[in-house]
């Protein structure tokens, strides 16, 4: 499996955590860039082998797990009502 670049990687874990977890695209986006300020990918940026759809995956549902509070008032649900 070919490795992605560094923003291919992160547009792939936004991507994920809108379609797995049902948020709105602002939130998921935010998400990943507050997990990016914490350095969360910066071991992606020094390794782009890491970068492969398996492991956007995985980040997609580590990233949700460590951030979902902060972007709960951003699912498609709270937006509908």
């Amino acid at each position: 499996m070919k490795p992605m670049t560094y923003e291919q990687h992160l547009d792939e874990v936004t991507t994920l955590i809108t379609e797995k977890y049902d948020l709105e695209e602002e939130a998921a986006i935010q998400m990943v860039m507050r997990a990016q300020a914490d350095n969360f990918f910066s071991g992606h940026d020094d390794n782009p082998k890491i970068c492969t759809l398996d492991r956007a995956h995985q980040d997609a549902r580590d990233v949700f797990k460590k951030y979902q509070l902060a972007a709960q008032s951003g699912t498609k649900a709270a937006a509908s009502s």
